[in-house]
């Protein structure tokens, strides 16, 4: 079998200067590859496929088609940010479409974590489909591929994550500018194209979203104590100085309920897990052991600020036995 390698072995990008020189390079290789048509990419807000819009918009500027799709699955505050970025700041030629209740609707009474995930998955395709085809002359579909996914594609350990998938009649030719980056390499680019810290540096978001992290059937209250309970917690580690210092952190709020008193009457209420983690290659993941003072605060926080919720737990096993996400 031929050894995979990156073009020419290239450097790495380490520094600031790299990463100017690389966008540089791409600016001119998208620009020559595009021309003038029209490119169409379907914008998470996640780290690659946002480098990749940052590159377009200089690249091709209203060339670039972005679809930002809300599935209703977001963390809090995220559908925000990407049309404040991409509409507001750089302008960019944004579809917002909320599909929040068409895929909660598709998820209603689903129990089995595989069959969410395919629901999710599939209903995307068919949204992103949808307004694809409201588009005329799209020749290109800009993807967010990275070296790894080619890597582990080329290995057999997964399927391409970002290729395929769309009906027949939507072939385009890709565009695929990060696809001989490493993910550290992607953020040092969006530092360099001037893309929020929190963006760039956004701790992994798995593509279910909150549907991993809301184990049973999904339901709309218990989704919002899971967004909730993980927007207080995102809060309390910045303040806390953990952003960016632990590898990932999120809140899960299982499908069961325990007796508990809330203002001196009986409650029947979810409790809300709390999972924060380090690692280097997520084969292994080690738990980040908080402060006391932190947790108390977390849990006198999350019992007065998130309705439904009556207890709250911190998940202290690692990888193995346990895996990160709960689904």
């Amino acid at each position: 079998m031929t050894e995979i390698r990156r073009p020419d072995n290239m450097e790495r990008i380490t520094t600031p200067e790299l990463a100017n020189a690389f966008i540089e390079e791409q600016l001119a290789a998208l620009r020559e590859q595009i021309k003038d048509q029209k490119v169409l990419l379907a914008l998470s807000g996640g780290v690659d496929s946002s480098v990749v819009a940052a590159l377009l918009i200089k690249a091709v500027g209203q060339q670039l088609v972005c679809v930002h799709v809300n599935h209703g699955l977001l963390r809090k505050g995220e559908p925000e940010q990407v049309i404040e970025v991409f509409r507001n700041q750089m302008k960019a030629n944004l579809i917002y479409v909320d599909a929040s209740d068409r895929f909660l609707d598709k998820l209603a009474g689903v129990t089995d974590p595989e069959q969410k995930r395919m629901i999710i998955g599939n209903e995307f395709i068919e949204v992103f489909a949808e307004e694809a085809r409201k588009q005329d002359g799209i020749r290109f579909l800009a993807q967010g591929t990275i070296w790894p996914d080619i890597l582990e594609s080329e290995a057999g350990i997964k399927a391409h994550h970002n290729a395929g998938g769309l009906p027949e009649d939507l072939q385009f030719e890709l565009v695929e500018p990060v696809r001989i980056l490493f993910k550290d390499e992607v953020r040092m680019v969006g530092e360099a194209l001037g893309l929020p810290a929190g963006m760039v540096y956004r701790q992994p978001f798995p593509g279910p979203g909150l549907g991993v992290r809301c184990p049973g059937a999904i339901t709309r209250d218990r989704l919002e104590a899971v967004r909730e309970s993980d927007a207080i917690l995102r809060e309390e580690f910045a303040k806390n100085g953990l952003e960016g210092k632990v590898w990932q952190y999120f809140t899960v709020v299982p499908d069961f309920k325990s007796t508990g008193v809330k203002d001196g009457k009986r409650t029947f209420d979810w409790p809300c897990i709390i999972r924060a983690i380090n690692t280097t290659d997520v084969m292994e993941v080690t738990v980040e052991h908080l402060p006391a003072e932190l947790m108390d605060h977390l849990v006198s926080r999350i019992i007065k600020e998130v309705p439904g919720i009556n207890r709250v737990l911190y998940d202290f096993t690692p990888k193995p036995p346990a895996t990160v996400e709960y689904e």
